[in-house]
């Protein structure tokens, strides 16, 4: 009898053997036909374009205070014929010779279906934001010049997907330059009590 009830155990444990060798030669062979569909189809970084900037205030006090109120307008390219991008977290921010000037404004979660274009037009601002002493007197500078370089910056994560199957999260960068011409060499557009500077500027995407 507990010869018998011995076969029966050493059965049972090469079944579960068995059972788990197969599982993973599973879940081993569609790693590997996903890695394979990812190769080939080589996903593309989205394409990001700063449209405008339309400035609603942008003034500088004693002692290096700057209040800032933007809207900018940007487009994003999914160029991939067969990956769908989700934006799961988008902060975006002015920053102005590498000082963050504004506070992030959340982009919604969004989905990006191929091929598709998404504009978006948030309000980035900053009230009495201390500004870094060599940093006002380049502003200052850049304001006699007439040209103020300001960087519109995104930064988020983002996930791609292919039929069914959503890869992990990935940090995504983008930087847009945003040349603001002031003075005698003023390009805006006088919308009421703003002023609206066109870009078309295609800008850096890392992820």
């Amino acid at each position: 009898m507990s010869k018998d009830c011995g076969n029966h155990g050493g059965e049972k444990k090469k079944l579960i053997t068995r059972f788990f060798a197969g599982l993973l030669i599973f879940v081993f062979v569609v790693l590997i036909i996903i890695l394979l569909v990812w190769a080939i189809l080589q996903p593309k970084k989205p394409r990001f374009v700063l449209q405008d900037a339309t400035i609603y205030a942008f003034n500088i006090s004693d002692p290096n205070l700057l209040t800032a109120n933007i809207q900018v307008t940007i487009s994003t390219h999914n160029r991939n014929d067969k990956i769908g991008i989700y934006y799961d977290k988008l902060d975006t921010y002015a920053t102005y010779h590498g000082q963050q000037i504004t506070l992030a404004a959340l982009i919604p979660p969004t989905y990006q279906g191929h091929k598709e274009v998404i504009i978006w037009s948030p309000f980035i601002s900053g009230n009495a934001v201390p500004v870094a002493p060599y940093n006002a007197i380049m502003l200052n500078q850049d304001k006699l010049y007439g040209t103020i370089n300001l960087m519109i910056k995104i930064d988020g994560r983002v996930r791609w997907k292919v039929g069914t199957f959503v890869s992990k999260r990935y940090h995504l960068y983008v930087n847009c330059l945003a040349p603001i011409n002031i003075g005698a060499k003023n390009t805006g557009i006088v919308v009421g009590n703003a002023v609206k500077y066109q870009m078309a500027s295609t800008c850096s995407v890392s992820v």
